[in-house]
């Protein structure tokens, strides 16, 4: 059986898979070389942190940290930074519309993020930006 920590990052990834259907959405991807003309998304796995342990049943609530990673190019009518905005606003807007999930997390919410240029020998300058969603749910078993 699928751990609950690898459920939930599955379903980040397919959360913005939806969101973003013309982009290219990986997990732990290695920094990318070049940005699909879609745009790109890497979900990192994080860092889950220690839990808060609840006794009585037992139960270890996580309040794990999920790096998202978006990066887009200009369009021929659209700057890249508003490509870039437009992403990261319909990944909200999905975050907004399923805060648990679908009952896999007691709640998620997205961070704000950081943005900067990216500049690539013999390519258009990119812009990309580093956000995260935070994921909180409960598991009866650290490693389960």
């Amino acid at each position: 059986m699928t751990s609950k920590r690898e459920q939930v990052l599955d379903a980040v990834k397919a959360l913005v898979a939806a969101a973003l259907p013309g982009a290219d959405v990986k997990r732990n991807l290695a920094k990318a070389e070049r940005i699909p003309p879609d745009g790109l998304v890497i979900v990192r796995d994080g860092d889950p942190g220690e839990p808060e342990v609840l006794l009585s049943p037992l139960l270890y609530v996580y309040t794990h940290r999920i790096p998202v990673e978006v990066a887009a190019y200009e369009t021929s009518s659209q700057p890249r930074a508003q490509v870039l905005d437009e992403m990261l606003g319909a990944i909200g807007t999905a975050v907004a519309g399923d805060r648990t999930l679908g009952g896999l997390c007691d709640f998620i919410e997205a961070e704000a993020p950081a943005t900067d240029d990216v500049e690539t020998a013999g390519a258009r300058a990119g812009r990309w930006a580093d956000a995260a969603i935070v994921a909180v749910y409960g598991t009866t078993d650290p490693l389960n």
